[in-house]
């Protein structure tokens, strides 16, 4: 019985996670039309590989497919980005009503020091931007249910594609960190109701500072 060999998997994954991170620092803009021809000849390989990236791409929301147009990055709507928030916002507060309901206290207190952790990145906006990622992400591993934290990680893509972070807007990183307090002392009173309404305001919140 002959091995398969898994080398053209893992080149288009790598090239869907090179164009992934491209977009996401809009070195490819929303918008653009993604050259096939110069991006493979920059990385050295055939189109094959780039095509089937494209293919992961697309199925996350980060490109868009054009009939005998070729592959674009995609363009996120107000419509869009409103849909997306709304329904990070069902899936989080659902996850942190979980959270509330379920942790140990040894995850709450894994919780309690990433906000520590957030709480001394303020002067920092990328080390901010990290920890506060990995502090949605703990909730969710907390919650635990992988169908919600697959869905969870493509929308995120989505929001990502965004022009203007919410984060980015003057006062919106204090909020932002204020909202995180209310959650975690929802969580340390063990109140899910209200650590559930507090993580669908946080998405609200950061939907009005995105538009």
């Amino acid at each position: 019985m002959s091995v398969l060999s898994l080398a053209p998997r893992a080149l288009y994954e790598e090239v869907a996670e090179l164009l992934r991170q491209r977009i996401f620092a809009r070195e490819l803009e929303a918008g653009s039309w993604i050259d096939e021809l110069r991006i493979a000849e920059a990385l050295g390989i055939s189109r094959t590989p780039l095509r089937e990236a494209l293919k992961v791409l697309a199925a996350e929301g980060l490109v868009t497919m054009k009939v005998r147009r070729g592959a674009y990055v995609t363009e996120v709507s107000e419509k869009d980005l409103r849909d997306v928030y709304h329904l990070l916002a069902l899936l989080e507060s659902d996850a942190v009503r979980q959270v509330a309901v379920s942790c140990t206290p040894e995850q709450l207190a894994q919780i309690q020091a990433l906000h520590q952790e957030l709480e001394s990145a303020v002067g920092d906006r990328d080390r901010f931007f990290e920890i506060n990622e990995q502090f949605h992400q703990q909730l969710l591993q907390f919650a635990d249910n992988k169908w919600r934290d697959q869905m969870v990680a493509d929308l995120r893509k989505v929001m990502k594609l965004n022009r203007h972070h919410s984060l980015f807007k003057e006062g919106r990183l204090d909020q932002s960190l204020a909202e995180h307090r209310e959650i975690v002392q929802a969580l340390l009173q063990r109140q899910p109701e209200l650590a559930a309404q507090k993580m669908a305001a946080h998405f609200m919140n950061g939907l009005q500072a995105a538009q």
